[in-house]
């Protein structure tokens, strides 16, 4: 495959979707869609949940990078229909779909894992030429989860929870690589440099925050504990990024001085 001339970034505005469009934009043609109209130039408008607009948005575009995530833990499968309706919308264009996905979603049984194996089954099975990536979790969505557990008098972590967050620089550097290239299947998943106990991530949370919490580790069962795991989410064949969470926390609190505002 020669260079894409044209890029569609689904969740251009997101996490990862920003970071995408700041490293692509000087390199190739980058359309963002967007479901509100007069975003700018860029965007092109279109819809995810009803398919509305997406046959133009992928008109003539050499690369899919699917970036969007329906997020909704209550109803998994909004996931997998929004990409259906992103496949649809290609009709008879072959594009290079490049996904980006969550290490661990063929050993997590926790509905949104499951939505993401799914989308992979979708993608292997569409017919494009394709690529999946996966990652592990973001910083962001880490400090997230942390920021929401120490609301209390006491920060209360999973117990045996073993993470290894990503920062979203190093998955979005992989990803650029990704979509300037030729479609790889199922490449080399990505994950954090370090292992860490969640207890240990929310001792350094803290202690960036200036917070004084007790750290306290509960048993999780059932779907909650399957959703947070206990080392299901760590890489088993993969590679590494280059920014620990400490790091992250760091540039963070140098950066704007807060470590509490929720992830986008």
């Amino acid at each position: 495959m020669t260079r894409p001339d044209r890029v569609l970034i689904t969740g251009g505005t997101g996490v990862l979707g920003r970071e995408l469009v700041h490293r692509l934009q000087d390199r190739t043609e980058v359309r963002v869609l967007s479901r509100r109209p007069s975003q700018g130039p860029g965007f092109v408008q279109g819809d995810l949940e009803t398919g509305d607009g997406l046959a133009a948005a992928v008109e003539d575009v050499d690369v899919i990078a699917h970036c969007a995530s329906a997020a909704d833990y209550r109803r998994p499968q909004r996931d997998v229909t929004q990409l259906r309706q992103l496949l649809n919308a290609t009709s008879g264009a072959r594009p290079h779909l490049v996904y980006v996905s969550i290490v661990g979603v063929d050993r997590v049984r926790f509905g949104f894992f499951q939505a993401k194996l799914d989308n992979e089954r979708l993608v292997e099975d569409s017919g494009l030429p394709w690529t999946i990536l996966r990652a592990t979790e973001f910083h962001d969505l880490m400090l997230m989860y942390l920021t929401r557990l120490s609301k209390g008098p006491a920060a209360v972590v999973p117990r045996k929870s073993l993470l290894q967050p990503v920062d979203v620089g190093d998955v979005a550097d992989r990803m650029a690589e990704l979509v300037m290239g030729p479609a790889a299947g199922r490449v080399r998943e990505l994950g954090g440099p370090k292992v860490e106990s969640m207890a240990d991530l929310m001792r350094a949370y803290l202690a960036a925050a200036q917070r004084r919490r007790p750290v306290i580790k509960i048993p999780l069962w059932g779907r909650l504990g399957a959703g947070f795991g206990v080392g299901g989410h760590l890489l088993t064949n993969g590679d590494r990024g280059t920014v620990t969470f400490a790091d992250y926390l760091h540039a963070r609190s140098d950066a704007d001085g807060l470590l509490d505002h929720p992830y986008p």
